[in-house]
């Protein structure tokens, strides 16, 4: 099934692998780790397995079952490119995100290196947008990495961000979103390292989403930076090519 998502920059959650494993500095305090557990505890069959990487062939067709157009990020609870997931189950994600093109696909992923080694096997049809996970500036390669892709849309989400990333190369990005931590071991995150990507952000003209502050109590620091709300998102326009908001 598909579930409605609380995350601000899509609109619904599917779910056809859940669990995963820790690569990098973002991934120590994982929500969905967390959320996994929690679901194992109430029962929920899905969780089972908690947080062990699990296949859900029954979920696959999930999509086709949605009638009007929604936003729709894949995955929420596991990372598609995982070393454990047969390139054949990715493939039939794919295979259905095409088919269903009535509705937009986000996929974000912290292993960009199979990401690019999958990236000419797979089929990128325009209603797939295509991220990577950096937290600080030691993981840019996947930004690297996802610009070689096919994508047609190509995104970067900063969440957690845990240090400052300057200079950053934007080139063919298409989308940035940038968040700090959640959760009740919650790293913190400096204003400046936030105005610095939304700056570069500006300077190349791509749409800037800040999902929010973070912290113990994310409702309480909110979602506002420099007295307004970023929500902006890419645009593809009638040929499928992707055209830059003037919302700065």
């Amino acid at each position: 099934m598909a579930t409605k998502s609380k995350i601000e920059w899509t609109e619904l959650t599917w779910n056809p692998v859940t669990g995963c494993s820790k690569i990098s500095l973002g991934c120590k305090n994982c929500y969905a780790e967390r959320l996994a557990f929690r679901l194992k505890s109430m029962g929920q069959k899905n969780y089972i397995n908690g947080f062990n990487l699990t296949l859900h062939e029954n979920l696959l067709d999930t999509p086709f079952k949605l009638h009007n157009p929604k936003m729709i990020f894949v995955n929420s609870m596991s990372d598609l490119f995982h070393k454990n997931i047969p390139f054949e189950f990715i493939n039939k994600i794919f295979i259905i995100m095409m088919q269903t093109n009535i509705h937009k696909y986000q996929i974000l992923t912290k292993r960009s290196q199979r990401l690019l080694e999958l990236n000419n096997k797979l089929i990128w049809p325009s209603n797939v947008w295509m991220g990577v996970s950096v937290e600080n500036a030691a993981y840019t390669f996947r930004i690297n990495h996802l610009r070689e892709t096919n994508a047609k849309i190509k995104f970067i989400s900063f969440e957690p961000l845990l240090g400052p990333i300057i200079n950053l190369n934007l080139k063919n990005i298409n989308w940035v979103i940038v968040g700090g931590e959640s959760g009740p071991k919650a790293r913190p995150m400096k204003k400046k390292w936030v105005e610095d990507i939304r700056d570069q952000c500006i300077s190349e003209k791509i749409p800037f989403f800040f999902k929010q502050w973070g912290g113990v109590n994310k409702k309480k620091t909110g979602r506002t930076l420099s007295g307004r709300i970023w929500d902006q998102m890419p645009v593809l326009d009638i040929n499928d090519k992707f055209r830059a908001l003037s919302l700065f």
